[in-house]
């Protein structure tokens, strides 16, 4: 790819998620910063470019990785029941687990380690947050750009949501993964990247481990939606007559 500089990163993923192999490697994130460019990105972490370029032209020239999704090709609606049924179904699965694990974290290692009780706060402030806004994309967002699909597919008018254009909650929950991006990052530099302690049990060791796969699929999950889902959405629209009348969406 020429000028791989100047590739937008979130773009970049989208087109090849393997290169999200190289972000991750670097800390750089890729879903809710997915907007910048690879040289500002570099330049922020103060990493060689040239390091990060070798590395993304090594995974964009690798063969297809056929055990992988290309998320990109897919429709648009049944990409918005994967983020449901994987990543919205994971959220809701994980959340208690992790916030008994933490409790016990604190309960017990507190004192030794303050910086628990700062963690186990920003995770419970993610869990209510995250819940109140899987049900938005779940009850408004999701099904609206459900109908423009369909309205697309049937060569039909979708109805006019009440919220306007898909752009305007699109907006919304776009804010709403860059708080939850930057209170992960707070998670990650409080856990020291998730290393546990020297004088840290097994509850210690599985607590950091269920945190870190809870950011990776985190990441994912933002991806697919600031990338490729909402995007994709807002283009669709854009090139649609609207008729009628739906549902809003407000924080």
């Amino acid at each position: 790819m020429e000028n791989l500089e100047q590739a937008v990163i979130g773009q970049l993923v989208a087109y090849k998620y393997r290169t999200a192999a190289v972000f991750r490697k670097h800390n750089i994130d890729f879903c809710c910063n997915g907007n910048r460019t690879v040289e500002d990105a570099c330049q922020q972490k103060k990493i060689d470019i040239n390091v990060v370029k070798a590395e993304l032209e090594a995974a964009l020239a690798a063969p297809p990785d056929t055990s992988g999704e290309d998320y990109n090709s897919w429709a648009l609606d049944a990409l918005a029941d994967h983020v449901v049924q994987k990543h919205h179904g994971y959220v809701t699965e994980q959340i208690p687990v992790l916030q008994a694990y933490l409790r016990k974290l604190e309960s017990v290692h507190g004192k030794e380690h303050p910086e628990l009780p700062q963690i186990a706060l920003l995770f419970s402030a993610c869990a209510a947050d995250l819940t109140m806004h899987m049900k938005k994309e779940e009850l408004m967002l999701f099904p609206y750009i459900k109908q423009i699909v369909q309205a697309e597919r049937n060569g039909t008018t979708a109805n006019t949501a009440a919220f306007g254009s898909v752009s305007n909650p699109i907006a919304v929950m776009m804010r709403e993964h860059d708080q939850e991006g930057e209170r992960f990052r707070k998670i990650q530099e409080l856990s020291n990247d998730f290393t546990v302690p020297p004088d840290g049990c097994n509850t210690f060791r599985v607590t950091y481990a269920l945190l870190k796969e809870f950011q990776d699929d985190l990441h994912l999950h933002i991806h697919l939606e600031n990338n490729i889902l909402f995007p994709k959405a807002e283009v669709l629209e854009a090139n649609m007559p609207q008729a009628g009348d739906s549902c809003s969406i407000r924080r």
